[in-house]
């Protein structure tokens, strides 16, 4: 009795009536988790490309504690699938899964297993009784009956399989890692991948990386984020978490959208788990993580890694518990501005690289020696041409929500005679600290137009314009300074290098920025709010704007004359 209706194409007892392709061979994907399932669909198509010889199907295993998703996973990439108990008399060729828990019928078939992550560096939870083991391993009796055969991206980890399961002797291909060869292959899309992200030119990206469990960094401080961006100026930083798709499974996107709700809030980019932590990761400037792989293979690309949480669950030996004895720790009692900006001056490569070899090897070829094995155990020839190399990644869809109000502090000094300058830092306000001001230092809150959250767009002193606003421009800040009356500025950009202001009086100040493109306004608008405060003169003024470590800025405010 089948769960599900069976297939009847290109499986099934009369398939051979229904089908276009008449194949060779048939091999099916032992689909259990997202985790483990798109890993397979990120590098079979480079495999048996253009091949009409091997017919694949999908075979779903729903016993996960974290199946959610992989069916739509599935539907979406247009996969046929079949109901897990339909693949024994399916009669398959080859069975093809990164999921080594799998309960494989009876036969003689071939299953070859890919991992998921980096080697077998972690102890899970074993779903067949109370104990743990080790991730990456398949039950015993598939190594028994010579049926299994494990991919290992490193010599050592053939060594560790037969420290502590001898039965894998002869059982293991060595392959290499294709998702670290395509995280390297990709890298020449770096830039692109930032812009698709919401990251400017001039801005670090750092990201958040969390494995899943009690030990992992969001399962021990999920807060993290959050405290990032409060402490990390908004024009030097942006911020992006990365968790690990049993996350997603376990607790679904609502809840973890809960969770990191006042992140969101303050620009979060919550990085989609299934393909887009990949360029995620390829686009970071700094790397804050656990004992999980993207942790590992961040620090295997060069970039700064620092340890926020390294849970027990991660096994001796390995190369991720090399990398805990190397790679910095994260103090979160101590100054994560601090921490995180000396990691980005000072990060010393080179031991996270000697870690990254006793994990890796001979880069560049998993795609091609994976087809080989997997043509042998198909018992056919490899299809001719050119062997196959690693796809470079797609840009990541764009993550997140802007962040549209910031706790603003400016500090006035003499830039020269006749000419100030406005020290502007930015945290977003739905994590920041309210502030303290002092001589020469003043605090404001400052909202765009549209802010959800009504007590921040009610508390403004600075109302801002994303688009430019154009001849419009003074019609919009006086209805700005109408709709939020306690307001004392409203700024708009009106097109590049120009910037309108209105102050609560009346007066309009048309702002020159030495930029050449459509100017941000809320660093002049927050100059501006400074000079009024510091009691200066505003018509025909001249000031110099320095944001984060981003060169000053020189700002010329006149009196707003209208076009004839």
């Amino acid at each position: 009795m089948h769960s599900s209706p069976p297939l009847r194409v290109p499986v099934g007892p009369d398939a051979h009536r229904w089908s276009t392709f008449r194949a060779e061979r048939t091999l099916v994907v032992a689909a259990r988790t997202v985790t483990s399932t798109v890993r397979v669909l990120e590098c079979l198509p480079a495999l048996i490309r253009n091949d009409s010889r091997v017919s694949v199907v999908f075979a779903h295993d729903p016993t996960s504690a974290f199946g959610d998703g992989v069916l739509q996973l599935l539907h979406d990439a247009g996969c046929r699938i079949m109901p897990w108990d339909q693949l024994a008399e399916a009669a398959p060729d080859l069975i093809l899964t990164a999921s080594e828990n799998i309960d494989v019928p009876e036969g003689d078939c071939p299953v070859l297993v890919l991992p998921h992550g980096v080697g077998f560096q972690k102890l899970v939870p074993d779903s067949r009784s109370e104990r743990v083991r080790l991730s990456g391993v398949v039950p015993a009796g598939l190594l028994e009956a010579g049926r299994a055969w494990l991919a290992v991206s490193h010599p050592e980890q053939e060594e560790q399989l037969l420290g502590s399961h001898p039965k894998t002797a002869g059982r293991t291909l060595l392959i290499g890692d294709p998702c670290y060869d395509e995280l390297l292959g990709s890298r020449q899309e770096r830039d692109a991948y930032r812009r698709a992200l919401g990251v400017p030119d001039g801005r670090r990206l750092v990201l958040v990386s969390s494995t899943w469990g009690p030990t992992s960094l969001i399962g021990q401080d999920p807060d993290l984020p959050g405290r990032l961006l409060a402490a990390l100026p908004y024009d030097e930083y942006r911020v992006a978490l990365v968790a690990h798709p049993n996350v997603w499974a376990g607790h679904g996107s609502w809840q973890l959208r809960t969770l990191q709700a006042s992140a969101l809030d303050a620009g979060l980019v919550l990085v989609d788990p299934v393909h887009d932590w990949r360029p995620a990761l390829v686009a970071a400037d700094l790397v804050i993580g656990d004992h999980g792989s993207v942790t590992l293979y961040g620090a295997s690309l060069g970039t700064p890694v620092l340890l926020a949480a390294f849970g027990a669950d991660a096994v001796p030996g390995t190369a991720a518990e090399a990398l805990a004895r190397v790679a910095p720790r994260l103090d979160d009692r101590a100054d994560l501005a601090n921490q995180v900006a000396e990691a980005l001056r000072s990060y010393d490569p080179e031991p996270c690289a000697a870690v990254a070899r006793r994990a890796f090897a001979d880069s560049g070829r998993a795609h091609a020696r994976l087809r080989k094995e997997l043509y042998r155990l198909l018992r056919l020839p490899e299809p001719a041409g050119a062997s196959p190399r690693a796809p470079v990644l797609a840009p990541p869809a764009p993550a997140g929500a802007r962040c549209t109000a910031w706790r603003v502090t400016t500090t006035v000094t003499a830039a020269g005679p006749g000419r100030p300058e406005v020290a502007v830092r930015r945290l977003p306000a739905a994590v920041a600290e309210p502030g303290t001001e002092a001589a020469g230092t003043f605090v404001h809150l400052a909202c765009e137009e549209g802010e959800r959250d009504r007590h921040l767009a009610e508390s403004a002193s600075v109302i801002l314009g994303r688009r430019p606003a154009g001849a419009d421009a003074p019609r919009w800040i006086a209805d700005a300074l109408d709709r939020y009356p306690g307001s004392r500025i409203a700024a708009v950009p009106t097109g590049p290098g120009a910037v309108l202001a209105g102050l609560r009086d009346g007066r309009l100040l048309a702002a020159t920025v030495a930029v050449p493109d459509v100017p941000d306004p809320g660093p002049v608008a927050a100059g501006l709010y400074a000079l009024l405060r510091a009691g200066l003169p505003l018509p025909d003024a001249r000031l110099t704007l320095r944001t984060g470590t981003a060169p000053s800025t020189g700002v010329t405010l006149h009196p707003y004359v209208p076009p004839a």
